[in-house]
């Protein structure tokens, strides 16, 4: 491997040889100038890892020589170093996109350290993150052998999203696979919780019930309805956990998260049924008995969520809420755009929902289109192309025009989604929905070991159609595929992002409070 090379512009050079030969002996390559002019040529003329730039240096001052240095090299990291605290010309510096920032006298230790920040930063995080993930990794085994409550699920899903998110940053693609192994063993563990509880859960048999879809509102927003501020609520389809993990940095710009929370998704772990659930506050079959003309069908033609905003005013009256109330659904570029551009026309609503439909659309494509597979090929991939969108989205610059107005914004989401391998085999009619997590008739065959099965879907408060209709969902990485093509089919939805069924990722949803700084 070769050394790294370090460039250091200092009008006191000579005083620095001691700290240029402890970087020599601890194997860096050093080259000293005593100017600014002399910085800038060299850097253009050689190849550089990183810079020390004096900031006070006769004729071409250190932030002069920084400007045109970052104009040819944008890329090397430049470390300023100044006898000034003075906040003007930290300013500058900063603004002018420098790495570091030291003030004289400095020591070696200091200068050793900032190398290693500047260029050892993602191998030395890398193996942080291996060493404290190595060091729980047995302890969360066995919490997975205990007795855990739904509470406790959600601490030990939120761990494994920090391990997952730290070990990014790791190249031991050993310790990448263990973790992976954990993760599934945690869904099978999950899974099994889920389908012992679920029941209980939705008749209320169960005194550490979590929050679920159809609780939420009243669990969650009602209580900050009326209270002096207005609410904000931003439902991003299929945002999971860890996607918001990786939005949460940009968004505490500009808000203070007040809560990471997590709800509990109902089943099936999609947007007719978790989404119409939310925003009516009752379980499906509910709805479907109470609200007829706000239903439709899994058999019948049309949209199967187009009466959210009807369902929210019909729960906000039955509870008697009498607020202002807004509600805007964006599905395109356009629509987001002009939600923006209009955004002042909607503050005057106490309540405001925004229900934008990216990340849903982004899992359908990946499916569908080959250069969405190759730009999202692993989860790591996934996460950052949602976060290149996310930053440049008009739903971000919605997000800091309501941080100026002191609103409190909640971000929330109907089922999240998971990447599925593993394929299983069902039999089933024409009839049969096309959805890959779950499948709903009357002439199903299956093996009943491979599947969560709902005999009597009305003891769900899910749609029985029929008396010898029947419900069945997947767990964990698992999808449907019929015996006719199977091997076509199979290969052609193997690795990509589906919801519906039973999964920490599906069923485990954020639910943020936040405040505006």
């Amino acid at each position: 491997m070769s050394k790294i090379r370090i460039l250091w512009a200092d009008d006191e050079i000579e005083m620095l040889k001691p700290h240029i030969m402890y970087l020599t002996e601890k194997g860096y390559e050093v080259d000293a100038v005593n100017n600014g002019s002399e910085a800038v040529e060299m850097a253009d003329e050689n190849s550089y890892d990183i810079v020390f730039l004096d900031e006070q240096m006769p004729g071409m001052s250190g932030i002069e020589a920084l400007e045109l240095i970052k104009k040819s090299r944008p890329g090397l990291p430049v470390v300023m170093i100044t006898k000034s605290e003075e906040e003007s010309i930290m300013e500058d510096a900063i603004g002018s996109n420098i790495a570091d920032y030291l003030i004289k006298p400095v020591k070696p230790s200091q200068i050793l350290l900032s190398l290693k920040r500047n260029l050892e930063n993602k191998k030395l995080a890398g193996e942080k993150a291996t060493m404290n993930y190595q060091q729980k990794f047995r302890e969360i085994g066995m919490k997975l052998s205990d007795r855990l409550d739904a509470g406790e699920w959600v601490e030990v899903y939120k761990e494994l999203v920090r391990y997952e998110l730290d070990l990014e940053k790791s190249d031991d693609q050993g310790i990448i696979e263990v973790l992976t192994m954990q993760k599934n063993e945690a869904n099978a563990a999950f899974c099994k919780f889920y389908e012992k509880n679920y029941k209980n859960w939705l008749h209320h048999k169960d005194q550490d019930s979590p929050t679920m879809s159809h609780t939420l509102v009243h669990d969650k927003v009602f209580p900050l309805l009326g209270q002096g501020k207005k609410v904000f609520l931003l439902l991003i389809d299929n945002l999971r956990y860890d996607q918001w993990k990786i939005i949460q940095p940009l968004i505490e710009q500009y808000f203070r998260v007040q809560n990471d929370d997590i709800f509990y998704s109902i089943l099936p772990t999609t947007t007719q049924y978790a989404r119409n659930a939310l925003f009516a506050g009752m379980m499906p079959n509910e709805i479907r008995k109470h609200y007829k003309q706000y239903w439709t069908d899994e058999h019948e033609e049309g949209t199967k969520n187009q009466f959210e905003e009807e369902l929210l005013n019909e729960l906000l009256k039955r509870y008697g809420k009498h607020v202002k109330t807004g509600y805007n659904k964006i599905l395109n570029l356009q629509a987001g755009r002009k939600l923006y551009e209009n955004i002042s026309n909607i503050m005057s609503n106490d309540f405001n929902i925004i229900v934008y439909n990216f990340v849903d659309m982004l899992s359908h494509a990946r499916t569908e289109m080959e250069i969405i597979r190759e730009l999202a090929d692993d989860e790591p991939a996934y996460r950052s192309l949602m976060l290149s969108w996310f930053e440049h989205s008009s739903l971000f610059d919605i997000i800091k025009y309501l941080a100026e107005k002191d609103v409190t914004l909640l971000i929330t989401t109907d089922h999240g989604s998971i990447k599925v391998n593993n394929p299983v085999k069902i039999v089933g009619d024409k009839a049969v929905n096309t959805n890959l997590r779950y499948k709903y008739g009357k002439s199903l065959a299956y093996n009943n070991k491979e599947v969560f099965e709902m005999a009597n879907p009305e003891e769900y408060f899910l749609p029985k159609l029929n008396i010898s209709a029947r419900w069945a969902f997947t767990r964990g990485t698992d999808f449907f595929a019929y015996p006719n093509n199977y091997n076509y089919y199979v290969n052609y939805y193997k690795n990509t992002f589906q919801h519906g069924g039973i999964s920490m990722e599906e069923v485990l949803i954020p639910f943020i409070t936040l405040n505006a700084k």
